[in-house]
């Protein structure tokens, strides 16, 4: 697998957040790579995130995708893993205020559960996993990561998820939140992943 091997490649990305999907296309700006979502190919069940690992969850959506719609498909698993938390939310971030949780109710968690931490321990990171299924299912995995600190309330409406709450290290001051699309793939977990997944791909 690699950007050159087909003048046209249609992938489908397992997930159904939109936001997603226009990170992913404008870091892998491939001639001839169009990136399709799940919606826009009539949709599809979604399927349990059974996994222990961020890698375990995207692999499990990447093929379910696959499978479905018989084209490539690209999956990420990311979450954020809080120092002071053991690790938490980790692979539960999209459902840490609960199954059927908001963004909003996800951050009120997090901050109840660090409402008594002092600057020092609210060390965290963004990791991303991300899997690419080729259409004749040859697979590749990327990683990245983004170093940080929780803040103490939510700030910025650029992003979504845990990004009102994270304040990366490469950005002192601001949110992941408060970033443009292009600051925040520069630095982001799901940037870096797409980095690697990128270079790669041109290897």
């Amino acid at each position: 697998m690699s950007s050159s091997s087909s003048t046209h490649l249609r992938v489908v990305v397992a997930t159904g957040n939109p936001h997603k999907v226009e990170e992913i296309a404008v870091a892998l700006r491939f001639t001839g790579w169009e990136f399709v979502s799940v919606a826009e190919l009539g949709g599809w069940d979604s399927p349990e995130e059974t996994g222990a690992t961020f890698e375990d969850n995207a692999r499990i959506k990447a093929r379910v995708a696959h499978e479905r719609f018989g084209i490539a498909a690209l999956a990420d698993d990311s979450g954020l893993v809080v120092d002071a938390l053991g690790g938490a939310p980790g692979v539960f971030s999209s459902r840490y205020g609960g199954e059927e949780a908001t963004d909003a109710d996800n951050n009120a968690k997090l901050l109840r559960e660090m409402v008594d931490m002092a600057d020092a321990n609210r060390t965290a990171r963004f990791r991303s996993v991300i899997v690419l299924i080729d259409a004749d299912g040859t697979e590749m995995v990327a990683v990245g990561a983004c170093e940080g600190l929780i803040g103490r309330e939510p700030l910025g409406n650029a992003g979504f998820g845990y990004d009102p709450l994270f304040l990366p290290a490469e950005t002192p001051g601001r949110t992941m939140a408060e970033l443009t699309m292009d600051e925040k793939n520069a630095i982001s977990h799901r940037g870096a992943a797409l980095t690697a997944l990128r270079e790669k791909l041109i290897s």
